[in-house]
């Protein structure tokens, strides 16, 4: 891949507003700032096709993934006015990978989590078949907990990427990029849970250095998997049981 050359994007046979959706989310994420995250430059936008800046990918580091750790952390301290808002010019819902994925102004974390993150996912995986009843009643636990408000903390809203798989950070010569988001307002773990859940080259460095950045508290770790409910049944949604059997162990933790 050469850098002077566009990407140019198209979705075909996804609705017609997905690349809407992402453009706003990628200049959402790049509103952060300098200090923030780097994020794919967005050259155009049409109904048909979305243009964006060509990344030349390189071996990642250590040192890489420590900065983006670092720069993470400044891109959720950027903020969002609430739990489950859209990125600025998004007055709908949006998409995380092939699903829906609702954008829904809340005022705590906990519940915005039950309602629009886990309870929906669980209830399609149970209706597929990919989630049992046993599973989806442990699911039902975590999610009555959550809106109980048992798992919040007092972290206001932060600016979340949504879907921090190692598929979509690019090293690059200059370092990360991020694409691809399903950006919104959360809580930072949900970005950390992700990269946790499929797994990315350095991570420990980045983990660290984000924790640094963000000023955790100690403990952070135990509640990652709680995080992880969410791409887990969104997985069982899209890829099966295995992942409705995973979730289920996950909730067991929590229920």
């Amino acid at each position: 891949m050469t850098a002077t050359t566009p990407y140019r994007k198209r979705v075909p046979g996804r609705p017609p507003d997905v690349l809407a959706v992402e453009a706003a989310g990628l200049r959402w994420l790049a509103d952060a700032g300098p200090a923030g995250a780097a994020v794919v430059e967005v050259l155009d936008l049409t109904d048909a096709q979305l243009t964006l800046r060509r990344l030349t990918p390189v071996r990642p580091t250590r040192a890489a993934a420590a900065d983006l750790g670092v720069r993470l952390a400044a891109t959720h301290a950027s903020g969002a006015a609430a739990f489950g808002q859209p990125p600025a010019g998004l007055t709908g819902d949006g998409y995380i990978g092939t699903q829906p994925l609702t954008l829904r102004p809340a005022p705590t974390w906990g519940a915005f989590f039950a309602a629009q993150r886990v309870l929906p996912y669980a209830r399609r995986a149970r209706d597929l078949g990919h989630l049992s009843r046993d599973a989806a009643a442990l699911v039902d636990r975590v999610a009555a907990r959550l809106t109980r408000g048992e798992f919040d903390d007092e972290a206001p809203p932060r600016r979340l990427h949504g879907d921090l798989w190692s598929g979509n950070v690019m090293f690059t010569a200059a370092g990360a990029v991020l694409i691809d988001p399903a950006a919104h307002g959360g809580h930072g773990l949900t970005d950390l849970a992700l990269l946790h859940l499929f797994g990315l080259p350095e991570l420990e460095s980045l983990t660290v250095a984000y924790a640094d950045a963000a000023a955790l508290e100690p403990g952070y770790r135990a509640l990652i998997g709680l995080h992880q409910l969410h791409p887990l049944l969104v997985h069982a949604v899209t890829h099966g049981a295995a992942y409705g059997a995973e979730a289920a162990r996950v909730a067991l933790r929590y229920a």
